[in-house]
């Protein structure tokens, strides 16, 4: 298969995050041929229950190629016309993890030992994947992670500080509001107060930005609401310090704060030659620490395009990526 058609086959194989078992499993069976024909290895990771990572490697795995195997819903299937290639994963991140995969073919092929592969689960959630290889460290010192920057460089990525915001108030009937207590009221003004918040700003990263993803609460219009909730995520341009504590300020008094996940903003390597870009989006890399070496993030398409119903990747794009990613591989190799 040429990068079209592996592009379009990896989107056509659904791997909504906790779903990502049978793209493993064709991961693993397409490498496998690789691996016993150059002398290399490919392995399951185990992550949890029967998801797994998995990793493709030709020697010592100095420099290893990653991305993700899952996506957001819905499913999207290919399709294609003469300037895009259309689906779920198209850009995020079935099109670069095609690249990656041609890339290594082509290295192999010129005789390029010392590099690997590996594609893991569950990023578009919680890193699961990410965490878990981080504690399966195999001597990588760089780690070129994939996500769509357009092939860009990027030189730093915002992290990412998610709370629930839970309030509790007590049930009564609605033609009486004295004798019950709205959590509904509670957590709007929680929220205003999060909303008016003064969030940092990076000469790099930009503005950080605040979203409120999720409310919930209440039993019935006749019934005062004993129990509300919202999810809230914020894209973090330095250190989380601040930000936590305005927010646990801005809710006292009316709700609890339930931190979920904090990713700290991340300023990632860079390579002379390369055009260079900062992304708004979280990625993997916090997840690995170090542990896979020094963290790159580059790859095709725009994430404009990602999470959305019209998601694609530019063709153009897709054999452009394969070039870099041998050209970057080749000269970290060198380095070492």
């Amino acid at each position: 298969m040429n990068v079209f058609e592996l592009t379009r086959r990896l989107i056509d194989i659904e791997s909504i995050t906790m779903n990502e078992m049978d793209l493993g499993q064709f991961l693993v069976d397409y490498l496998s041929p690789l691996a016993r024909r150059y002398g290399g290895r490919v392995e399951k990771m185990p992550v949890e229950g029967d998801r797994f990572n998995v990793l493709a490697h030709w020697g010592d795995p100095l420099v290893t190629l990653s991305t993700h195997q899952d996506t957001v819903p819905p499913f999207i299937p290919s399709s294609e016309d003469e300037e895009w290639i259309w689906g779920r994963g198209a850009c995020d991140v079935k099109g670069l993890m095609a690249c990656m995969i041609k890339a290594s073919e082509q290295l192999l092929e010129d005789g390029v030992r010392n590099f690997g592969l590996l594609f893991v689960a569950g990023e578009e959630r919680n890193s699961a994947g990410a965490f878990a290889a981080a504690k399966e460290p195999r001597g990588s010192k760089y780690l070129i992670n994939g996500e769509p920057t357009g092939n860009k460089l990027a030189v730093g990525s915002k992290g990412a500080l998610r709370y629930e915001i839970i309030a509790n108030g007590r049930m009564a009937h609605s033609a009486y509001p004295e004798l019950g207590e709205s959590a509904i009221e509670k957590l709007l003004n929680a929220l205003e107060k999060i909303r008016a918040i003064e969030l940092p700003s990076d000469p790099v990263l930009g503005q950080s930005t605040l979203n409120i993803g999720l409310i919930s609460g209440g039993r019935a219009p006749n019934v005062i609401p004993d129990h509300a909730q919202a999810e809230i995520m914020i894209r973090l341009v330095n250190g989380a310090a601040a930000t936590k504590a305005a927010v646990l300020g801005a809710v006292a008094g009316q709700a609890e704060a339930k931190e979920i996940i904090c990713i700290p903003a991340l300023r990632l390597g860079s390579l002379e030659g390369f055009e260079t870009t900062g992304v708004a989006f979280t990625t993997d890399n916090p997840a690995f620490g170090e542990s896979w070496g020094r963290p790159f993030l580059i790859g095709p398409g725009s994430i404009h395009f990602a999470h959305t119903p019209e998601e694609r990747v530019p063709k153009k794009e897709l054999p452009e990526a394969v070039t870099i990613y041998k050209e970057m591989v080749g000269r970290l190799l060198a380095q070492e």
